[in-house]
């Protein structure tokens, strides 16, 4: 056994503790009647043993992508293995969905009285709830906003409108659509390492980001969605960067990843902290003008829902008013639990892959390259300081998604004669979780 691999299985097995502990010392706070507001902590979820129609589809494609993935993504051609990937994240996702059934765990996923689709057929004339919409998130008002679109601007409301409005109404049209931009984002990651120079670990790191233990919440959640727009905002920045020189398509890629960037930014409150990773990106590629042409892109952003009547620093100051009053979760939830039982949900999240890379991407002398590195230490910030920040309480196993597929990419570290082994390791956790508890999301 090679010290690298004693080194990672101590982490892991470090992180194993991590999350036992916030199990038991949650479990303990609850029956102290400590309001943690989930049921089995550290995750939003019930335990509830069960099995459902993805059970035998998701073990069947795990154990195909743990048998020929590291292969195939060695050498099948670029563009057939993004496509192969994209498709295999989609249907992954979809089968860990499925283990709690049609119903439970995909059409009715985004329809109960906290969710988005709840405030759906409450939007009338789009330009009134925007210039509105600030007003009506503090909460214990008739007219204020269920808990999930108070909680995030109107930009992820305007999703699901939309699609009601060209007649693609319900939870199932919006479930999907999580789904699928959701599970590309591993794709938009390896997209990225490859063209700042780290295709080896882009190919390496492909199937784990298939496999994420992770896509069980991207499976269903809005914040699956914020992680593939989020990521291919990125990955088109990353593209128009590496350009030798400003020409069409570089000022094209860039300039589409700013409109996407922007976009996150009216999607959810905390991805302004992703700001980390375009500047990741520019760093990386050594380069300021595709940046500046991506900040434009972004400044187009907020200056279209600025005159629409919606300004981003009103609602920010409206959402974190409600996260505070009586009734809400963030004045409750205990501050000196979570700051750490955060990090064991992230740790579920991740994987023992994505927990053994990222000890080998911030270890010195591992060869790392520059862009993942950089890219996991922008997302590892970013999650340390909304951890931090007291704003990110519990639900961290979805909200924290779009840093979570930058994270795991983390695993192109990892030797290829042990890839096999550690996607088995990213299979059995989600399996067993998806099996073991019901998930909120």
């Amino acid at each position: 056994m090679d010290r690298g691999f004693r080194a990672d299985l101590v982490a892991v097995g470090c992180a194993v503790l991590l999350v036992a502990a916030a199990a038991v010392i949650g479990t303990w706070l609850l029956d102290q009647g400590v309001p943690l507001h989930v049921a089995a902590p550290p995750l939003g979820a019930q335990w509830l043993p069960h099995i459902g129609p993805g059970t035998v589809p998701a073990v069947l494609l795990a154990a195909l992508v743990v048998l020929r993935g590291p292969e195939l993504a060695a050498r099948l051609p670029w563009r057939s293995l993004l496509a192969i990937s994209a498709v295999t994240a989609a249907a992954w996702t979809m089968c860990l969905a499925l283990i709690d059934g049609w119903q439970r765990g995909v059409a009715d996923r985004l329809t109960t009285d906290t969710e988005y689709l709840h405030d759906v057929p409450r939007v009338g004339d789009v330009g009134t709830m925007l210039r509105t919409f600030a007003e009506r998130i503090p909460g214990l008002r008739p007219e204020s906003w269920t808990t999930h679109v108070a909680g995030h601007p109107p930009g992820a409301l305007l999703v699901f409108v939309g699609l009601d409005r060209i007649g693609l109404p319900g939870g199932v049209p919006a479930a999907l659509l999580c789904v699928v931009v959701g599970s590309t984002a591993a794709v938009a990651v390896a997209v990225t390492l490859r063209a700042l120079g780290a295709d080896a670990a882009a190919r390496v790191a492909l199937p784990f980001g298939v496999l994420l233990p992770g896509a069980i919440w991207i499976g269903v959640s809005a914040d699956g969605l914020f992680a593939g727009v989020l990521a291919w905002g990125v990955a088109l920045l990353a593209v128009g960067a590496t350009r030798q020189r400003l020409d069409i398509t570089a000022i094209t890629a860039s300039a589409a990843g700013g409109l996407l960037l922007g976009a996150t930014l009216f999607l959810s409150y905390g991805l302004v902290l992703a700001g980390l990773l375009p500047v990741a990106v520019a760093v990386a590629a050594r380069r300021v003008a595709p940046l500046l042409v991506a900040g434009a892109g972004v400044a187009a952003v907020v200056a279209a829902f600025a005159a629409a009547g919606f300004w981003w620093l009103d609602g920010y100051r409206q959402v974190t008013f409600r996260y505070y009053q009586p009734g809400e979760y963030g004045l409750v939830r205990p501050y000196g639990y979570w700051v750490w039982a955060d990090l064991a949900c992230l740790v579920v999240v991740l994987g023992p892959a994505g927990v053994a890379g990222l000890r080998r991407v911030f270890t010195p002398g591992q060869g790392q390259p520059r862009i993942l590195l950089l890219v996991c230490a922008a997302a590892a910030v970013a999650v340390l300081v909304a951890d931090l920040s007291g704003l990110s309480k519990a639900e961290v196993e979805r909200i924290w998604l779009p840093f979570a597929v930058w994270l795991v990419a983390a695993a192109g570290l990892l030797p290829a004669r042990q890839a096999r082994w550690w996607l088995a390791g990213q299979v059995v956790v989600a399996l067993a979780v998806n099996h073991l508890l019901l998930t909120t999301w």
